[in-house]
């Protein structure tokens, strides 16, 4: 019987997140920059001849037809026909509700895997027009490679990243997504920006952080506090701090070290870029003692901690034609 092992399923941060605008049906107008990092789940998948789609699913509570793993399976095997079924196991890391794209990740990472397994043999772009139905950050990790996204994250654009180290923070609090949408204070009309301006104040931080231009063969000098700002901002964290004040703690625990959090997605992580993961590794440890602070004694400030690293593509990338 055919198997896919231990398939990664990566983690991703919005280096930036602003909200354009709105559309006549209620969704959101996005513009972000989105980049994977070596955060991973793990999917294991294995043919069935039966045809039963079933999903040993590692999250309490979590009902087989609400996973987006399964619907990712239905989904692929309703528009190519196929009828083998599968029987997938996956196990986390990602933490769920954390605005690091666990679940749109299993979703594609599946969806990915079993064009291989089951030889359905659609394209990037074939995957990317079922993936978004999913959900709107689905696309991206079918897409495969750092993007600037816009429109509700459908309309994607390759961009180059230099190497990074990130700090990431996941602090005791779940954020419910809606909640964050819906808010009547959530700013909805920032400024577009266009692809150049990223890609050129990219470059000013290359300078910055080098002392020379940003290209292969030179020297890098590291700032003496490692870390590498990020663009923009991210138009939701304003709101999260005032309905989760748990967060916000997290996020002023992170400012009194003297770091400068971004929050990533819909949140709750927080992330610090810096050019080396020593550097990285450095405040994580100034964290660790900060770990067991509790509020009223029941909830923690800070749940977990990661260094990470950025990925220039997903490592499923090669196993799609584009």
């Amino acid at each position: 019987m055919a198997v896919l092992y231990d398939v990664p399923a990566p983690a991703k941060l919005n280096l930036f997140l602003h909200v354009v605008g709105r559309r006549p049906d209620g969704y959101h107008l996005l513009q972000s920059v989105f980049r994977f990092i070596d955060l991973y789940d793990y999917l294991t998948f294995e043919m069935r001849s039966d045809g039963v789609i079933e999903c040993e699913s590692p999250i309490e509570g979590l009902k087989p037809e609400d996973d987006l793993v399964v619907k990712a399976a239905r989904a692929l095997r309703l528009a190519t026909g196929v009828k083998a079924g599968v029987q997938i196991h996956y196990r986390k890391t990602i933490p769920s509700g954390g605005g690091l794209g666990g679940g749109s990740s299993n979703a594609a990472s599946t969806l990915i895997a079993l064009n291989r397994l089951w030889n359905t043999g659609l394209s990037r772009d074939e995957l990317m027009r079922l993936a978004l139905p999913l959900g709107a950050d689905v696309p991206v990790f079918v897409f495969g490679q750092s993007a600037f996204a816009q429109g509700i994250g459908e309309d994607l654009q390759r961009v180059e990243l230099g190497a990074a180290s990130y700090l990431v923070v996941q602090p005791g609090q779940h954020v419910a997504t809606g909640s964050v949408f819906s808010d009547p204070n959530l700013t909805r009309d920032t400024k577009p920006i266009i692809i150049t301006d990223f890609a050129e104040w990219q470059t000013l931080v290359g300078l910055a952080n080098t002392g020379v231009h940003h290209s292969a063969g030179l020297q890098h000098e590291v700032p003496a506090h490692g870390m590498s700002p990020v663009y923009g901002r991210n138009d939701l964290q304003p709101v999260v701090f005032a309905r989760y004040p748990i967060v916000k703690q997290a996020n002023n625990l992170l400012l009194a070290l003297g770091l400068k959090p971004r929050m990533t997605g819909s949140g709750a992580c927080l992330f610090v870029q810096f050019v080396t993961s020593s550097q990285a590794q450095a405040y994580q440890q100034k964290i660790v003692g900060k770990i067991a602070c509790y509020v009223n004694d029941t909830a923690k400030v800070i749940n977990n901690t990661w260094v990470c690293s950025g990925l220039n593509e997903h490592p499923l990338y090669h196993w799609l034609n584009s």
